[in-house]
């Protein structure tokens, strides 16, 4: 069946640049690189419009004798990355990178003049050691460089931008960023995407692999989003501040929720425990709050039975066995400590016994000994022993004091034998009496620990039913809470989808934003694809679709890549007409990934080449590094300008190797 005409011809690329431009309000007119002050490395001119940096990949045809060159490793990102340091960004380079730049060129910097609303902004960033980093309004750069110059912190320059073009307004609809932060870092971000995203995605700005210092990494897709319509006029103040109370409400169901879940787990295992503690049937028990009387009932049945009071007067019998146990060990002690006391003593009256008896006999012989004393001096005159020599015998006991003293002795040797022998008659006396003591006191304490573990079993059994009861009172609250749970879940759920609603309705509202960019985006995937191509940019509520369709739904890696540069530039046609928050500025580092074709990779450079006469005079300005081959016509200046190889060295954008 032959295809039926199309006979609605869609409209080409229309752009409309807001009244009273003859320029753009932002863009950067030259960028140059110093080995030292004073020593001009590069010294790069840039222009509104159309500006390549081109490094050929084999033979070069703009050179006449076709000389093979290496276009890649010759400094494209390099010089993406300087330029987006000068215009604020905290890195220029990734870290190993940034170390042997520094150490090459300790005095090293690097600056731009940026042209701001027709002022002109000189900028200067350090490379190595020295922490220059300034910026003049209508100052001379070179004389900035050199330090000639009085100069102001790059601080200011970057809040020129903030209040200028983005507007604080904006930059508070952006996610995560707190009260005074910048969101030109955020914008920034996104007009001069990282090589290392390889134009993956409308969303994919900055790549961790690029060791940039940017807050978007740490973005999620849809923080990223709100970020790109804050950019796009395509978020309100209103729905900014509803969609941050729905995510409020929502974290606070999914609290409630998870709360909800633990006390509803909490109370089914309560109950598990409480049925087979109380030994209730199957069946018995219901779900949900039928259980709660049911099991309560249970559990107060089960202490009731456990508090009854017990045959006899229980407190009086343990305190009664309690009062004899202290006796019966009185009396085993006090048995004990005579024992003890007697088995002491005997030995040491026995010894005592044994040393009077051993004086007693001394004495006698003394007593014999006095009875028949003779004088010692050889002179039997009683008078003269007594006067002159015999003072011994005049000095010592008569023979009836020691009689009296042995007498004495006697008497103590017999106290001490009558005591031994009552200490060992009592000390037989004591050995049974202490084995009946002990038995008493046995029996008395297993009579007494009976009576406390009979006591103890019956208040073990009651503080058991004591606790069902508590937990069966526990398990009522978990379940009222979990029901009370679950009525709040019900009541945020209806207050999100009412918000959610209005949320939406917000966002539609919008629509005529995302129905601007495809008027601009449809137009230009037909001339990089042909008549027969089309293309849509719809914001719903599962995200930003960005779609191509050229006999279906496409979706490879070149149209992936196309989708993004058609993307970028429809953005930037808004931001000629005024239309954005964003300025009509595009770095694009080698954009020509998975096999983008070389004729619509051509193609996209006439459409920006297109643009340029749209006013006169270009209101934008984009700048586009490659290795593959510009369209011939634009293979010189004003269009190329910057050209680099990878070899030789001199050829490189630092003109040497790292």
């Amino acid at each position: 069946m032959p295809r039926q005409l199309d006979l609605i011809k869609k409209p080409d690329l229309v752009v409309v640049p807001e009244a009273g431009q003859t320029e753009p309000r932002f863009w950067v007119r030259r960028l140059v690189i110093w080995q030292e002050p004073g020593k001009v490395l590069r010294d790069i001119p840039l222009r509104p419009g159309l500006n390549i940096v081109w490094s050929p990949d084999g033979i070069d045809p703009s050179e006449p004798d076709g000389v093979a060159t290496i276009g890649h490793g010759s400094g494209k990102t390099l010089f993406c990355r300087l330029l987006r340091y000068c215009l604020g960004e905290d890195r220029f380079a990734p870290k190993e990178q940034r170390d042997l730049i520094g150490e090459t060129f300790i005095n090293g910097i690097v600056g731009a003049e940026v042209i701001l609303n027709g002022n002109c902004w000189a900028i200067v960033r350090s490379l190595g050691a020295n922490k220059m980093h300034d910026a003049v309004l209508n100052g001379d750069l070179d004389a900035l460089a050199s330090s000639q110059s009085q100069s102001t912190k790059i601080d200011a320059f970057l809040d020129a931008v903030e209040s200028s073009i983005i507007t604080s307004a904006v930059s508070s609809l952006i996610p995560k960023l707190k009260e005074g932060q910048r969101g030109w870092p955020i914008a920034l971000a996104w007009l001069t995407r990282d090589q290392e995203c390889r134009f993956n995605d409308v969303l994919g700005w900055r790549s961790s692999e690029s060791d940039s210092d940017s807050l978007v990494r740490s973005f999620s897709a849809s923080e990223t989003l709100d970020a790109l319509r804050a950019f796009l006029k395509a978020i309100t103040a209103e729905e900014n501040a509803l969609r941050a109370e729905i995510a409020s409400l929502s974290e606070e169901k999914r609290a409630v929720e998870q709360e909800s879940n633990h006390k509803a787990w909490a109370a089914e295992k309560a109950k598990a425990r409480l049925i087979k503690e109380l030994k209730l049937p199957d069946g018995v028990v219901a779900d949900g709050d039928m259980a709660i009387d049911v099991l309560r009932k249970a559990a107060e049945d089960k202490l009731a039975e456990a508090a009854k009071v017990p045959s006899g007067n229980e407190p009086t019998d343990i305190d009664a066995a309690r009062s004899e146990l202290d006796a019966a060990e009185d009396e085993k002690r006090k048995l004990s400590e005579e024992l003890v006391s007697i088995d002491a003593q005997v030995p040491i009256i026995q010894r005592l016994i044994s040393n009077i008896d051993g004086e007693v006999s001394a004495l006698s012989y003394r007593e014999v000994e006095a009875k028949s004393a003779v004088c010692t001096s050889g002179d039997p005159s009683v008078d003269k022993i007594l006067s002159e020599n015999c003072k011994r015998l005049r000095n010592a006991p008569s023979a009836a004091d020691i009689e009296k003293e042995r007498q004495a002795k006697e008497g103590d040797l017999t106290k001490e034998k009558e005591l031994l022998s009552g200490l060992k008659v009592r000390l037989n006396e004591i050995k049974p009496l202490q084995a009946v003591a002990i038995q008493k006191y046995e029996r008395i304490r297993s009579r007494l620990f009976s009576l406390e573990a009979s006591r103890d079993a019956r208040e073990t059994q009651w503080y058991i039913a004591r606790r069902l009861l508590d937990d069966a009172v526990r398990f009522g609250d978990w379940q009222q809470q979990h029901n009370e749970a679950v009525e709040t879940v019900r009541g945020l759920t209806k207050t999100l989808d009412d918000k959610r609603e209005k949320a939406n309705l917000l966002r539609d509202k919008q629509a005529k934003v995302f129905y601007s960019l495809t008027e601009k985006f449809d137009p230009i995937v037909r001339r990089l694809l042909g008549g027969e191509a089309e293309g849509k940019v719809i914001l719903d509520g599962k995200g930003l679709h960005v779609t191509i369709n050229k006999g279906g739904n496409r979706s490879t890696a070149a149209i992936d890549s196309l989708k993004v540069l058609s993307f970028d530039i429809s953005a930037l046609c808004l931001s000629i007409e005024g239309k954005t928050c964003a300025p009509a500025f595009l770095l694009h580092d080698s954009p020509r990934e998975a096999d983008l074709g070389e004729s619509i990779y051509h193609e996209l450079f006439r459409l920006i080449r297109s643009l340029e006469d749209v006013n006169g005079s270009p209101l934008f300005q984009y700048i586009v590094t490659t290795t593959s081959n510009p369209p011939a016509e634009f293979q010189k200046a004003p269009w190329v300008c910057l050209k680099l190889m990878g070899t030789p060295a001199e050829g490189r954008l630092l003109q040497r190797d790292l």
